[in-house]
């Protein structure tokens, strides 16, 4: 906090508070540090408190946004005095019991006054100092100095170069990102290119909503207290002690208590295994598909197929029952593109999933996908394969929770399709509670739709429609940095268009630093004219722009309201004032849109405030009858008149100012209540009364949608059943090419996705290490801590290695989102998984993060911890 801070105390910020902030964020980042540092003595000064601080007079506990994507979303309290906060805990509302948990943070969000008041905040409008309109100078981005700016100067040239690009390029050449603001005033100005594609759920949402007819790909599983009803849990690939911190596990602990067994199918021990004490299958990244269908031939061969359940609500699975072609018309309208019409035709007999899977009929000359075939592929051993099959056949109920990075591989769309294949042969969904479902997030471990909703902002501007919408402009998350560096992209199978993009805009978010081959990103960004950013932070995305202006964090701004688990509503408060020349992104799209000529009620017609009013005002609660939605506040006159808003008084279920004074509503559960959660439940008691939507209006083992589908997405082609496909930079691919090492992406710790990378102290917590089995160790003569080099055709990465046998040989492990940090040879030496994963468009437009072939070798150069690098503080 240096001479540019002190010149600045005024009107924005008051002498006392900006001496408090100073004094929090060094001690702060003292502690921070202090851990990581070999002179560990320093740690003394950082405990000086010898008092609770609790006790402190004028200190006020505050419910405080954890605004990052963590399947969590759990209760964050901080103790505010003057807007600065001094220390922060979590749910203390209520006694915590099995059946009534309280809602506790992780460390990510205790540690959330790091992102607000660190010293790396972005305190004022910059520019790259080499930068200009005339003079872009693109090749610096990422190197170049940045120059402090007012905002009125960064508002003139933001507005300046956004109308020269809109004039000499149209509004196609400009590429959104990320953010949901500024996009508003692109629309007035005739519009802009979006991006498309999933990332973290992988193949799952098309690929479930055309098979079981239902878009809940992450809900269509049994709730909490369901759950416990389940015999046998298997956990494949899923990891939600580290992707969903706060209950899940927690809810999982609760079934096992009650005697449920559980599976854990992971190429790394993960830290839910442990806790469940699980039993742990190992398998090698992007081969799950091999290991489910051995399971399945096993099954069939001991006779513990339910096959009166496969002929009442299945089609495909033999010849007597595929799709016959008489069904309505199909349509369908994906999440991300445009509507999509399909007519069915009658379906060869002879290509059912029967025969395929036993390697009969027309597919003898395959052979039968049995567990020992796959066994050479997925690396289980066959034994192992047959002991789950016929437990997951024979334990009735079982259910199946898919994370998302078994299905976050090229080709994906096998997976999803041959691991609810496997729940139907068994009668595993529908039937108490039981379900196979891609879940994770905050649906992980409580299935169901939310009980209790926010209510809309009511924001009522009807801007113009952008007029390049997803079925035609946008460019997919693995094709954009090649469109953006070659010229043009895929429509449709067959079909290419032209597009120029010539400016990049960020909003908050880290797509650069989270997108497949970061590497080519920095490319695309240097190529164009303009880069705009808007973050709190000099992320890798900030990093590479030109201009970037500063925004508030959720804890600045009027509040906000967060959904987390289905049974909670959190209410994220004003915490502090907004710091430095910090403002708001809905400010900013306000006064880049007035001097490009437009007035502020044109982007936005109420305030914030207002906007946080209505939500509140429109909060729901489901009733006790599971069907009717209730006015979840009371507000009163007084309540509206403190907010300073309009709008009406109204009788709901709490007071405003009780939800204000816990910060939370959750809603209680009983056992038998009407909150459960049985998806399918009415399909398996009358199919005919209560079809899926789907084609067929069944299951559909052969989904000739599905493929139709992605046929005319145009990346690849899927074949109506649920075959094993060679992946593109899967095993197989890495054996043949001599790059023998799969890189596995996994959640960390130590982030949410990229969120937090900045945080010394999670840092300190949790290094970012190279995992490897000790057998690879030993051969290549690596030892534990030793800096690694790990490269792909896309990238390169250097980081410490962690040698275990936590994890399956030949897989790394590296945990997905810190903040790349390019060297002078070209080495991603913060190790950014994106620096080495490959940019291959595949099936419904998914991300294939988890297909990647790597070499490894020991690096010979030094690697300081990342603790001890200095954090990316601009105008100290």
């Amino acid at each position: 906090m240096g001479k540019i801070l002190d010149s600045t105390i005024g009107s924005d910020i008051s002498r006392r508070k900006f001496l408090a902030l100073s004094a929090g964020a060094a001690a702060l980042a003292g502690a921070g540090m202090a851990g990581c540092s070999p002179k560990k003595e320093s740690a003394s000064t950082v405990t000086e408190h010898t008092e609770p601080i609790d006790a402190e007079e004028g200190a006020t506990w505050v419910t405080a946004a954890c605004w990052h994507n963590c399947g969590g979303r759990c209760l964050n309290k901080a103790l505010v005095k003057d807007g600065v906060v001094l220390r922060q805990k979590t749910d203390d509302t209520h006694e915590d019991s099995p059946d009534y948990p309280q809602q506790r943070a992780c460390q990510r969000g205790r540690s959330q006054r790091m992102q607000v008041f660190g010293a790396d905040r972005l305190k004022y409008p910059m520019k790259r100092k080499n930068w200009s309109p005339e003079e872009p100078h693109g090749e610096l981005r990422g190197e170049d100095e940045w120059e402090r700016i007012s905002w009125d100067e960064a508002y003139e040239l933001v507005a300046t170069e956004i109308k020269k690009i809109y004039d000499e390029y149209g509004p196609e050449s400009v590429f959104v990102l990320g953010g949901s603001e500024l996009p508003r005033v692109f629309q007035l100005m005739g519009g802009y290119t979006p991006r498309w594609g999933q990332v973290s759920w992988g193949a799952w949402p098309d690929a479930y909503a055309m098979i079981m007819g239902s878009p809940g790909y992450s809900s269509d599983a049994p709730d909490r207290l369901t759950l416990r009803k389940q015999k046998l849990v298997i956990l494949w690939g899923a990891n939600p002690a580290n992707s969903s911190a706060g209950n899940p596990t927690y809810n999982y602990l609760q079934a096992k208590k009650a005697g449920t067994k559980f599976v854990v199918i992971d190429p790394r021990y993960n830290e839910t295994a442990e806790a469940l004490d699980a039993q742990w299958i190992p398998i090698r990244p992007s081969t799950d598909t091999a290991m489910i269908l051995g399971m399945i031939n096993h099954i069939i061969s001991q006779g513990l197929h339910d096959k009166e359940y496969l002929d009442k609500y299945c089609v495909g699975f033999d010849s007597e029952h595929m799709p016959s072609g008489e069904y309505p018309e199909y349509t369908y309208k994906p999440l991300e593109r445009n509507e999509f019409v399909f007519a069915s035709e009658p379906a060869d007999p002879s290509q059912n999933f029967y025969d395929y899977v036993m390697g009969e009929g027309a597919f003898a000359s395959e052979g039968a996908k049995t567990p020992e075939w796959a066994s050479e592929i997925c690396g289980v051993d066959a034994e192992t394969i047959k002991q789950l099959a016929e437990e997951y056949a024979t334990t009735k109920p079982a259910t199946i929770f898919a994370g998302g990075a078994p299905a976050r591989i090229n080709e994906g769309e096998c997976l999803p399709h041959a691991m609810l294949t496997l729940g139907m042969v068994c009668g595993q969904i529908g039937r108490d509670g039981a379900s196979v479902s891609g879940t994770m997030h905050n649906s992980a471990s409580n299935g169901g739709g939310a009980l209790v909703s926010p209510g809309g902002a009511g924001v009522k501007v009807e801007l113009p429609a952008n007029p390049f919408p997803q079925k035609q402009y946008a460019l997919n998350n693995g094709e954009m940095w090649n469109a953006i560096l070659n010229g043009s992209h895929t429509m449709y199978k067959g079909e290419t268009r032209d597009v120029n993009i010539q400016m990049i805009y960020q909003g908050m978010g880290g797509a650069l630093n989270q997108r497949q081959a970061m590497t080519q990103g920095i490319e695309a960004h240097k190529k164009v004219e303009f880069v705009l950013t808007m973050n709190y932070v000099l992320n890798t995305s900030a990093k590479y722009s030109d201009v970037v202006l500063p925004v508030t964090t959720e804890w600045e701004r009027p509040g906000t309201l967060l959904t987390g688990n289905r049974e909670i509503l959190i209410y994220g408060q004003h915490i502090t004032d907004p710091l430095y020349e910090a403002k708001s992104d809905q400010e900013i799209a306000i006064g880049i849109a007035e001097k490009l000529g437009f007035k502020a009620e044109e982007v936005y017609d109420i305030d914030e405030t207002q906007q946080l009013f209505n939500k509140l005002a429109g909060c729901t609660v489901l009733g006790s009858d599971g069907a009717t939605k209730e006015p979840l506040l009371t507000i009163t006159q007084d309540d509206i008149k403190e907010m300073g808003v309009t709008g009406e008084p109204q009788e709901g279920k709490i007071a405003l100012a009780e939800f204000k004074d816990k910060g939370i509503y959750q809603v209680e559960r009983t056992e038998g209540d009407a909150y459960t959660n049985l998806p399918f439940a009415k399909f398996i008691e009358d199919p005919e009364a209560n079809p899926v939507a789907t084609a067929s209006g069944k299951f559909e083992i052969c989904c000739q949608s599905l493929a139709g589908y992605i046929d005319h997405v145009g990346f690849s082609e899927k074949d109506p059943l649920p075959k094993y496909v060679r992946i593109t930079e899967g095993y197989e691919d890495g054996v043949e090419n001599d790059r023998p090492f799969q890189l596995l992406t996994q959640h960390y710790q130590r982030r949410s996705h990229h969120v937090f990378d900045n945080v010394n102290w999670l840092r300190e917590a949790w290094p970012q290490e190279l995992w490897i089995n000790a057998s690879d160790a030993a051969e290549l003569g690596i030892e534990n801590d030793d800096p690694v080099r790990l490269s792909s055709p896309y990238g390169s990465v250097v980081r410490p290695a962690f040698v275990t046998q936590r994890i399956m040989p030949k897989t790394i492990g590296l945990g997905e989102g810190a903040w790349a940090e390019l060297n002078a040879d070209g080495d991603d030496i913060a190790g950014a998984t994106n620096t080495l994963s490959s940019p291959i468009p595949t099936g419904q437009g998914h991300t294939g993060f988890n297909s990647n072939n790597c070499i490894i070798e020991k690096y010979s150069g030094e690697l300081d911890p990342d603790c001890e690098w200095p954090q990316r503080v601009i105008f100290e």
